[in-house]
């Protein structure tokens, strides 16, 4: 077992393991951290804990030590830098001709390297465009090429619920979601009701999804025929969440709901 605590670099990013080194950290406390991108600042989500070898990549960088003023001073300065670079940037891109849209940049804490951040249709030339920013800043530049949820999860915004997006305020991973889960919720299929801001499906749809899994295996298919206390009958609807059939007992003009618990309990299926 080894010590750990969980550090997170951006508000809803990703959490990463580090050694605390024997340093007692108070919570939701910042540290200075070694990364494989130089040294950076983070921020504390998961206090010192214990984690199996399967659960950490080896070996386990430490924290260097915990952040103090002068350390957030840096991060705005770094901030302000970032927004400086993303104006020359942009204009670089413009000057270039590129098919490309810069979304963020990011100066690592150390500012060894800055990264820019941006969306394309398909792959970009950009080897001149690196040059030209290596000659501004004289550090390292990287591009890295994001998708519209990670550009989404970067800029924020609100979604159809009227909150601020998942993504960008709580999720630290993306989960795979699929439109089988929008039919197994009985959801419009209109691409306009089940996407988000980032025009992919939207991530709640599966938050509930094993509950509706769940339930189906439970519950019969629609035109199934079941036995119910007042005869069989054809299943034609079905409140999934709340264990609710409508069964057609076979006149075609009366449709009789049952909860799955009175069918069950009455020993009719």
């Amino acid at each position: 077992m080894y010590d750990v605590v969980g550090v997170r670099f951006k508000k809803a990013g990703k959490i990463y393991y580090f050694d605390p080194n024997g340093l007692v950290i108070p919570d939701d406390e910042y540290v200075i951290v070694e990364t494989v991108r130089g040294i950076e600042f983070g921020k504390v989500v998961i206090n010192k804990k214990q984690v199996g070898e399967n659960d950490i990549v080896l070996p386990l960088k430490k924290v260097i030590r915990i952040a103090d003023e002068k350390d957030r001073l840096i991060v705005e300065e770094n901030k302000q830098a970032a927004k400086d670079a993303y104006e020359s940037c942009v204009d670089k891109v413009s000057e270039h001709g590129l098919d490309m849209k810069l979304v963020d940049v990011e100066f690592t804490f150390d500012r060894n390297k800055v990264i820019f951040y941006f969306t394309a249709d398909g792959r970009v030339d950009f080897r001149d465009l690196v040059k030209d920013l290596a000659a501004i800043f004289r550090t390292r530049i990287e591009l890295r090429q994001i998708g519209v949820r990670d550009e989404a999860k970067m800029l924020g915004g609100i979604g159809p619920c009227g909150r601020m997006l998942c993504c960008s305020t709580f999720l630290g991973d993306f989960e795979p979601v699929s439109i089988k889960m929008a039919k197994d919720q009985n959801l419009s299929l209109n691409p306009t009701k089940i996407s988000g801001l980032c025009g992919r499906l939207m991530c709640c749809l599966k938050y509930e999804n094993d509950e509706y899994e769940s339930a189906k295996e439970q519950l019969p298919d629609i035109g199934e025929t079941i036995e119910t206390p007042i005869g069989n009958g054809k299943v034609v609807g079905l409140n999934i969440l709340e264990r609710i059939l409508q069964i057609d007992l076979g006149d075609g003009e009366r449709i009789v709901e049952f909860s799955w618990e009175e069918l069950t309990k009455e020993g009719a299926v």
